[in-house]
């Protein structure tokens, strides 16, 4: 097996958190009640952890998630309404076609490809 990194994500609302996640191509794939882990089918995978009152203010969680995708404009267009930057998705300095969005706890969520 290949090493994979996968990320836990705190949420006091795990079915706001869930939908989030659905509406950017993940689905549950194990359901502990507190606990899900969600997928895509293609490589993306995170876990869903019960935090209640996580995070205390929403502007102060200091987390974020970059999620790789060949098709970004496709994802863009399924929460077109939720992107936080005008324009997005667009090129940035750092060689990615990229736009972001926050999920129901405050994370950032970057979703893009790197550019050849």
């Amino acid at each position: 097996m290949d090493h994979q990194t996968v990320a836990i994500i705190p949420s006091s609302k795990l079915d706001d958190s869930e939908a989030f996640y659905n509406r950017l191509g993940f689905e549950v794939i194990s359901d502990y009640g507190h606990y899900r882990i969600l997928a895509d089918g293609k490589g993306w995978h995170l876990h869903l952890t019960h935090a209640p009152g996580w995070p205390k203010n929403i502007e102060e969680n200091p987390f974020g998630l970059y999620l790789y995708v060949d098709d970004v404009d496709a994802v863009a267009k399924r929460v077109s309404e939720l992107i936080i930057e005008e324009g997005a998705p667009h090129t940035k300095p750092w060689g990615t076609y990229e736009f972001s969005v926050s999920d129901p706890s405050g994370l950032l969520v970057r979703v893009g490809r790197t550019i050849d």
